[in-house]
């Protein structure tokens, strides 16, 4: 019997997908730099970044912007590409990792930017870097029954903080090899924000049906990857190697039954080169379908899938059968089609 949690839905579709990019570029050049010394004393070799991750550069906001105000950028954006009013909406999820504080919600905020309507439901939806996919399932449940007509979508992440704390760390007298390793994969995130609206396939000409969905989850690992908005530490190897374990055995239960052996696109959640590459080897999928953002964006979480799909808006056609893909710390992946 298959261990993956399914669904599908019958007439729910995306709508709009926009994303709003962070103004401040900083290079992988720039991190060697500022850990140039440390990398000197503990015998590193710089140019890790982007010669194993293959991230040239990833961006940042500017001090003091919050990771709501990304959110709602994005929303706005989202709302106003999709032609739906703001009163029409009935639910809000906000998916974001990052917070500006523990309480409230960070979709209160985004709900009061965006002037919402008070009978909009909103609340926030929180699962590493699967959490813009697992609320388009809870929204397009809430739209197949009947209980809302739209549904907005909305992310919005910052690595500055994080960044800035941890090369301050690694940079320090005490900085030692493993640090290095165990913060690495810290340097490889970016800063975006990403929304979509959500609403019924058959009410909105041009919308993108949301098909079906597959999930497979192997909670035993935890502990690879542990983060707070001051420090994240993980084990990059362990995590790449059971996170590529977890998608290869959704794969083999969802893949042939589900016809997602060959796709036009496949929106993959943005981690690294070494990622990409080993998942595409071991599924079979054409790397050539799968736009790549880590290069420039590096690892912007749950706002990766939203932000590369919006990038490929413009080079989809109608009918154009698109796999969201994504594996989030914790380990879960997860899999969603949509029919352009």
């Amino acid at each position: 019997m298959s261990g993956n949690a399914t669904f599908s839905l019958t007439d729910t579709a995306v709508v709009s997908v926009a994303h709003v990019d962070a103004p401040e570029v900083v290079t992988s050049a720039q991190f060697d730099e500022m850990l140039a010394e440390t990398y000197g004393r503990v015998r590193a070799q710089p140019g890790m970044l982007e010669s194993l991750a293959g991230i040239r550069e990833r961006r940042w906001w500017p001090e003091g912007h919050l990771y709501t105000d990304a959110a709602a950028a994005a929303g706005a954006k989202a709302i106003q590409a999709s032609g739906v009013r703001a009163d029409e909406i009935g639910l809000l999820i906000d998916t974001s990792v990052c917070r500006d504080r523990l309480e409230p919600s960070s979709a209160v905020t985004v709900h009061n930017a965006l002037d919402l309507p008070s009978w909009c439901l909103n609340f926030d939806l929180s699962n590493a870097c699967l959490g813009f996919v697992n609320a388009l399932q809870v929204a397009g449940n809430m739209v197949d029954t009947g209980q809302i007509d739209y549904a907005l979508i909305v992310d919005g992440e910052g690595s500055r903080l994080i960044q800035e704390k941890t090369l301050a760390r690694l940079s320090g007298p005490d900085a030692t090899m493993a640090d290095i390793f165990a913060e690495f994969a810290t340097l490889t995130l970016g800063s975006g924000g990403a929304a979509a609206v959500v609403g019924r396939h058959s009410e909105n000409p041009g919308s993108h049906r949301v098909v079906a969905g597959v999930a497979r989850a192997d909670t035993s690992h935890h502990d690879l990857c542990v983060g707070s908005l001051d420090q994240m530490r993980t084990d990059s190897k362990a995590l790449l190697d059971a996170g590529l374990l977890v998608t290869k055995m959704a794969w083999g239960d969802a893949a042939e039954e589900m016809g997602w052996t060959d796709m036009d696109r496949y929106i993959v959640h943005q981690v690294s080169q070494v990622h990409t590459q080993m998942m595409c080897e071991m599924l079979g999928i054409d790397i050539a379908k799968v736009p790549l953002t880590f290069p420039f964006l590096g690892n912007v979480g749950p706002a990766s899938i939203p932000i590369t799909l919006s990038r490929e808006v413009e080079s989809l056609e109608a009918g154009d059968r698109v796999l969201l893909m994504g594996i989030g710390s914790g380990i879960n992946a997860s899999g969603i089609e949509l029919i352009w």
